[in-house]
C-alpha cells in the first residue's frame, strides 16, 4: 500500500544513486550524511541515467521501498544537482509531479491572487 502523503518530509539525494543497492545500502547513504533512515522522512534515489527512482521510507513494523522506471524519457536533468553528498528538502507537489516524469520547474500558470486594497492617502 502507498503510505506517502503530504504530511511526509520528502529529502532527495543531491547526487545520482546506484540502482543496485538495496535498502541497507540506501540506509547507508542516509546516515552518512548524518540523517536516521527511521525518522519517517520519505528519501528519495534517483539514478545516473535519470530513469529509475527510489523513494525510501520507514514504517511502523519496517522499511518500504517504492520503485519507478519510466519507459520513455527520462527524469529532469537537475533532478540531481551532482554537489556532492548530501540531501535537499521537496515539496510534496514537487514529488508528485517528478513520479510523472514532470519537471517542477516547467512553467505553471500562477495562482490567483486578490489584488490589494489601495489605502487613500
Amino acid at each position: 500500500m502507498f503510505n506517502l502523503n503530504e504530511n511526509n518530509r520528502i529529502v532527495m539525494a543531491q547526487h545520482p544513486s546506484d540502482m543496485r543497492i538495496g535498502v541497507n545500502g540506501m540506509c547507508g547513504q542516509v546516515r552518512r550524511v548524518g540523517l536516521d533512515p527511521t525518522n519517517g522522512d520519505v528519501y528519495i534515489f534517483v539514478g545516473k541515467n535519470r530513469k529509475i527512482m527510489k523513494l525510501l521510507h520507514w514504517e511502523r513494523g519496517g522499511y518500504a521501498m517504492y520503485y519507478k522506471r519510466l519507459e520513455q524519457g527520462r527524469f529532469h536533468p537537475r533532478i540531481v544537482l551532482r554537489q556532492g553528498m548530501g540531501f535537499r528538502s521537496m515539496r510534496w507537489d514537487e514529488l508528485v509531479l517528478l513520479m510523472e516524469g514532470i519537471s517542477p520547474k516547467a512553467a505553471r500558470r500562477r495562482r490567483y491572487q486578490k489584488p490589494e486594497k489601495q489605502s487613500e492617502k
